[in-house]
């Protein structure tokens, strides 16, 4: 079975006020950043934070009085689940979802809240998804899956209707690609609608699933990433052959690219953007000479991200660009000289954050000291400034922490 663009449209008139119209906003500060003109599609914005919403009705609102009854089962450690049961809800369809057992306990709770039950089963989504199957078999659910079926791949297109209605003509457009649901919904609307638009998917380096497959290759990545909401293994079987037809190029996002655009969401958009939904600002990032003077739409298909890891990259980006450093400085163990380590850092303009003292563990005389300080400054070459001070103090000082830049020293 495929996809066509009168699916798509017809699933953009069942999913008109259930979903959100969100909006396609231009983005000067990105713009200046990658040398594109920037678009973005604010999925982010969706009533569960993702665009999974949009499939998930699609689906179920076609399910007859029977099917309904009976209820719908799903397996999902995010944004499928929550999309399902936000409409389950709604509907008045009894929703099962099998999410891993070590999913975290706020995705569990956000998606109790929604009012599906939860069954915690298996170590992977591949578990989750065999345990859901049975399921489905056992009580006649009818299994909801996350990307490879036709009305999903629908709904999950009018993300690209509304975009080429509401964006200037787009010389590209980058996507996200997980299972492949989204991008090939949005690569059917585009051919049909915008042909003049290249259309270029992005996955992460360590879940390059899609690209192997169209390429006839093995893929045998996998591993932590923080763009989980991509982070699949096997694309799907109805997806690849539109994805092969209609996608120009599958470009890949490296972990710290993914980090670097998140934060760049937070900084320059004023946006919380999860890992999967950042990886096409991360491909444009990473691939400036290409898109350079391009009129560019990136499709921010999520904000679903854990706070502690929000809070992880935004720190680490701090260190990445020097803004925040730590310092190791030697000093004579004697009263006062810690004032006036922070004399010459205060008067470099430097913000002492924490000060440790470092007596037992080091390879120093025992009438002396190192002492480590993080300290926040405002680029690289403020961190140059403040280590020279302290230099001419005559306090020796490096540089500790672990960051892209150029040791200062």
């Amino acid at each position: 079975m495929t996809v066509t663009v009168a699916d798509i449209q017809e699933a953009a008139r069942c999913l008109q006020g259930h979903v959100l119209r969100t909006p396609t906003v231009a983005a000067p500060a990105l713009s200046q950043m990658t040398g594109a003109e920037v678009w973005l599609k604010l999925e982010n914005l969706q009533h569960t934070a993702s665009f999974k919403v949009r499939g998930a009705f699609n689906y179920m609102s076609r399910l007859d009085p029977a099917s309904r009854e009976a209820g719908v089962v799903a397996a999902s450690a995010g944004n499928h689940a929550q999309g399902v049961a936000f409409h389950a809800r709604a509907l008045g369809i009894p929703a099962i979802i099998v999410m891993p057992k070590d999913t975290p306990f706020t995705k569990v709770a956000r998606t109790e809240a929604l009012g599906a039950a939860v069954v915690l089963h298996g170590a992977d989504i591949a578990a989750a998804g065999d345990k859901a199957r049975g399921i489905a078999d056992a009580e006649g659910r009818r299994f909801i899956h996350p990307y490879d079926d036709a009305a999903i791949i629908a709904g999950q297109g009018t993300v690209g209707l509304e975009l080429l209605e509401d964006a200037p003509p787009l010389d590209a457009l980058i996507v996200p690609i997980g299972g492949g649901g989204l991008i090939a919904g949005i690569a059917v609307a585009a051919a049909a609608l915008s042909s003049r638009t290249e259309i270029v998917g992005v996955e992460a380096s360590a879940y390059a699933s899609m690209r192997d497959a169209i390429r006839g290759e093995t893929s045998s990545r996998g591993g932590a990433t923080c763009a989980e909401g991509i982070a699949v293994t096997v694309p799907g079987v109805l997806t690849r052959p539109i994805v092969a037809a209609h996608v120009a190029d599958i470009l890949l996002a490296d972990e710290d690219v993914i980090e670097c655009a998140v934060q760049a969401f937070v900084e320059e958009q004023r946006l919380v953007v999860e890992g999967a939904g950042a990886a096409p600002l991360a491909a444009l990032i990473a691939n400036k000479a290409r898109f350079a003077g391009r009129r560019v739409g990136l499709v921010v298909s999520g904000g679903n991200i854990d706070s502690r890891l929000l809070a992880s990259i935004l720190m680490r980006g701090l260190v990445r660009a020097g803004r925040l450093v730590r310092l190791r400085i030697e000093i004579a163990d004697r009263p006062g000289t810690l004032a006036e380590v922070a004399g010459v850092i205060g008067g470099a303009g430097g913000n002492i954050v924490e000060v440790y003292h470092q007596r037992l563990f080091h390879d120093v005389p025992v009438k002396r000291a190192d002492l480590d300080v993080v300290v926040e400054t405002l680029d690289v070459n403020h961190v140059r400034a403040v280590m020279a001070a302290l230099g001419a103090a005559g306090y020796a000082a490096r540089l500790l922490s672990s960051t892209a830049l150029d040791d200062p020293g």
